[in-house]
């Protein structure tokens, strides 16, 4: 099986988020954790440990590290990714929620609807960059991508 079947967030040295970012981190980790698709391929001859998996993720001399266990708890694998190639997107992407929450309040329907496209689609571009930057590290299929990106500007909101 090989799925995560647990995820921790290191956000210890982050600022409290605000409601609406610790609303989109609650769902994105319930539904993560509900259905998702995590495989560590094989590496160099080495075999690597089956899942279901835990997943440790955390921002450490900015660079984004996943730090994998068996359910048992053993070591499966780190590994670290440069924040670099996130930077503006997780920015893009604060920033069309600012004005989803903000039109949610007063806007007109026609108008959330445009703002919300938009939100999906550059969530959809930070879920591409990071199954490209997993690659040969970690296959996740998109949905798994889109959940890990939502965790990822959690962290970053901070970092």
């Amino acid at each position: 099986m090989s799925k995560i079947i647990h995820i921790k967030l290191d956000d210890s040295a982050l600022p409290p988020p605000t409601p609406e970012i610790e609303q989109e981190r609650k769902v994105a980790m319930f539904d993560l954790l509900e259905d998702n698709s995590f495989v560590l391929p094989k590496r160099d001859d080495r075999s690597v440990p089956d899942g279901p998996y835990r997943l440790g993720l955390s921002i450490r001399q900015k660079r984004l590290v996943f730090e994998i266990a068996t359910e048992d708890t053993n070591e499966a694998g780190e590994f670290h990714l440069s924040l670099g190639p996130f930077r503006q997107v997780v920015k893009d992407y604060f920033q069309i929620c600012e004005s989803y929450f903000d039109a949610v309040k007063s806007a007109a329907p026609s108008q959330i609807e445009t703002i919300d496209m938009a939100r999906r689609g550059i969530h959809n571009e930070g879920a591409r960059i990071l199954a490209e930057r997993l690659e040969g590290k970690a296959d996740v299929d998109n949905d798994t991508a889109r959940r890990l990106f939502t965790l990822i500007c959690v962290l970053h909101f901070g970092g």
